[in-house]
């Protein structure tokens, strides 16, 4: 999901046990992210379905990236077998779409996981297709078997599948998409997704990923070892800036998105835009040396970029 911290109305979930847990844990989580999920400020329907949609994303997100809480629990949730498939990450993305699936079906029976029943009157009540969720899912996949990317083009391949489909559910759930405010919307959430891979450079690298492209990195003389270093030398804080710059690019052209809308999406919205704007501030700030851990920017630096950003598109 976008990435800002803001603050969360807890929604209500009816039910008990188990479903109610795995709600709080959602709610919990998404307090923690640095872009704003569903703010106070939204309509309470909004907030509703934002946070459905959210759940998924962090459920995918967690399968991708093996941070599913141990046990099994959300193996079993899906049909699985805790012991033999808790721990196969490919095997468990094919459950959650199977359960995608079922969440677009009207035939018995239902979605198994909590999160994906919960999705279910999300989907019907907006009208939403399957195909950004399935995104999602294969951009996990592409984790799976795709931890370099040689060209820029490519990263921007793997961010259609990991950050697009995010934005294009939000215009979804408000009721606001259009091919412009779509088009838009892609270069504000691809880059919000460069921004974090350049704050995450370090946690990344830990995975044995690499979101910075090879061309890049061969161009400005950086090597991987370069990347596990403490600190950044002068090649890498170049390459950091170099790819700062192209994500700022990319929030620019997103940023009519904005002025596009009315009302309490357009606040919504300028908080992804200033957050990102933030972030690069902070980037920046530290002379763009990510290395020792991700730059992050101050609330008020983000209301200031928040309020620009509704002045530049009032």
């Amino acid at each position: 999901m976008a990435r800002a911290r803001d603050v969360l109305v807890r929604p209500r979930t009816p039910g008990g046990g188990r479903d109610d847990a795995q709600s709080r844990t959602v709610t919990d989580q998404a307090a923690h992210e640095n872009f704003p999920v569903a703010p106070f400020f939204l309509p309470r329907a909004w907030r509703r379905d934002l946070m459905a949609v959210y759940g998924f994303a962090r459920l995918v997100d967690d399968i991708g990236d093996g941070d599913l809480a141990p046990g099994g629990g959300d193996a079993a949730r899906l049909g699985l077998d805790p012991e033999r498939d808790g721990k196969d990450t490919l095997a468990l993305l094919d459950a959650l779409e199977a359960d995608l699936y079922r969440v677009f079906s009207d035939r018995a029976p239902g979605p198994l996981h909590p999160l994906m029943r919960r999705l279910g009157p999300t989907v019907r009540r907006c009208g939403l297709t399957p195909e950004p969720f399935l995104g999602l899912i294969e951009a996990n996949r592409q984790d799976q078997r795709v931890s370099r990317y040689a060209t820029y083009g490519d990263l921007l391949a793997y961010c259609e599948l990991s950050a697009n489909p995010v934005g294009r559910l939000v215009l979804g759930i408000t009721g606001t998409a259009s091919p412009e405010r779509v088009r838009r919307s892609d270069a504000v959430c691809t880059a919000l997704q460069i921004v974090e891979h350049l704050q995450d450079v370090t946690e990344d690298l830990g995975r044995d990923r690499v979101y910075l492209p090879g061309e890049d990195m061969k161009h400005f003389g950086v090597t991987e070892a370069d990347l596990a270093a403490p600190t950044g030398g002068a090649p890498v804080r170049a390459l950091i800036a170099y790819e700062a710059e192209r994500a700022r690019a990319l929030l620019n052209e997103g940023t009519p998105l904005v002025g596009s809308v009315h009302g309490r999406l357009k606040l919504l919205l300028a908080g992804f835009v200033g957050g990102g704007r933030a972030a690069l501030r902070a980037v920046a700030a530290a002379d763009h040396d990510v290395l020792p851990g991700p730059p992050k920017p101050t609330k008020l630096s983000l209301l200031r970029e928040v309020g620009a950003t509704l002045r530049r598109e009032g």
